[in-house]
């Protein structure tokens, strides 16, 4: 089952999305935050009614685990990228019934992110490469490589401009995907597209899908992290900013929030932590 809950006030509980029959590994709004969908490991994809708590639609297709879904932000609201264990991204419209495409790639895929504009995705996996692909060519578009392990998962800055990166390497990584950076050729181009490294965060033995995110204005990161505390970095300067311990179990997942200065994390220890960051 996949939660929903109130943010403020008393953090009610305000409904139950159902219909899975294994784990969800993954969750978002689409960008009009009419629906809701999971990515999970039952091989499906759920669609939801965000206000009724409704199944709408099931994405049938995969043949493995789904590790990660992510939506178009600027674009219709109805485009969804999926990634999973059955070496494929998959493109989906809430629309139409099954895929609108399949990018197949040599390897596991364990993290997605879709670009602002919706002409590109972004996947990442055992290969510890963060690969693009042009949705109008349905090909490969470039590679970047740094990381030294698999690659948790992917998300893009409120601009679009750059994506960061968590890895089972213990870093975070930004990268700048603007079309007109010099590659270079060779290894050159790997530095360049490469921008910044956030270091402080771990993964474990547990080997989860930890994630990574960006403040709304851009100016902070943040991902999981192993060690029970919640790390969040000033963008800019690549420095530790805060170090929130509480948690009891390892921290999955953190975002902020979109207008205020408050982070949620949710952790192994099977609770949720909402609070408020100091003004700096």
């Amino acid at each position: 089952t996949c939660l929903l809950w109130k943010a403020g006030g008393k953090c009610n509980n305000l409904s139950v999305l159902s219909g899975h029959k294994n784990a969800i590994l993954d969750v978002c709004f689409t960008n009009d935050s009419e629906k809701i969908i999971t990515a999970s490991a039952d091989y499906n994809l759920g669609v939801y009614d965000s206000n009724t708590g409704e199944r709408m639609k099931r994405f049938m297709g995969h043949t493995g685990i789904v590790n990660a879904v992510d939506v178009c932000r600027e674009g219709s609201a109805s485009l969804a990228v999926s990634g999973s264990d059955d070496c494929t991204s998959r493109l989906w419209d809430t629309r139409v019934r099954g895929e609108v495409g399949c990018l197949e790639d040599a390897y596991q895929i364990t993290a997605v992110a879709y670009a602002n504009d919706g002409n590109a995705v972004y996947t990442g996996g055992i290969d510890n490469t963060i690969t693009a692909w042009d949705v109008r060519t349905m090909r490969k578009s470039m590679g970047m490589k740094g990381h030294t392990d698999t690659i948790t998962c992917l998300s893009l800055n409120p601009k679009g401009t750059h994506i960061l990166s968590n890895s089972m390497d213990g870093t975070l990584r930004t990268w700048d995907i603007r079309p007109f950076v010099d590659d270079g050729g060779g290894g050159a181009g790997v530095k360049k597209r490469h921008d910044k490294t956030f270091a402080g965060g771990t993964h474990n033995s547990e080997k989860g899908l930890l994630n990574c995110a960006w403040s709304a204005d851009g100016t902070m990161v943040t991902g999981g992290s192993a060690d029970r505390v919640v790390h969040i970095w000033d963008e800019m300067s690549a420095q530790e900013l805060y170090s929130l311990p509480g948690h009891n179990g390892c921290v999955n997942s953190v975002i902020f929030h979109p207008k205020e200065n408050v982070v949620a994390s949710a952790s192994s220890d099977k609770s949720i932590f909402v609070g408020e960051l100091s003004q700096s």
